[in-house]
């Protein structure tokens, strides 16, 4: 699914990363615990949290994450899109819950992460 389906799907803002909006994510996760992220999401895979810190970008860098959308209309700072910015990491922003967002994904197409990828 083309990171532009889920900006459509979830109603989502795009923060950073307009110019890869066709950028192919092959599957999604949610959590808010970073560790949960890297022990169960792929490279190339769709990261949906709660959570708008520094660790979130810094996790999602090192798990090789296609982009990372906050969810709950939380606005991560100018520090975070920064950051983002300079790892070159997409980030969008849904007014859905967790659950919901991911839900509505899950409807539309794009499957969970196991850890096994």
């Amino acid at each position: 699914m083309k990171i532009s389906e889920i900006k459509e799907i979830l109603k989502a803002s795009v923060i950073t990363g307009d110019d890869q909006l066709d950028k192919t994510v092959i599957a999604g996760g949610s959590a808010d615990l970073m560790d949960d992220v890297l022990s169960a999401i792929a490279k190339n895979g769709l990261l949906l949290t709660g959570l708008t810190t520094e660790h979130v970008i810094r996790t999602a860098q090192v798990a090789g994450v296609a982009a990372v959308v906050f969810v709950r209309g939380k606005k991560p700072d100018e520090q975070i899109v920064n950051l983002a910015k300079s790892h070159n990491l997409p980030l969008l922003l849904t007014r859905y819950s967790l659950f919901v967002a991911s839900g509505r994904l899950y409807m539309n197409g794009l499957r969970g992460l196991d850890g096994s990828w």
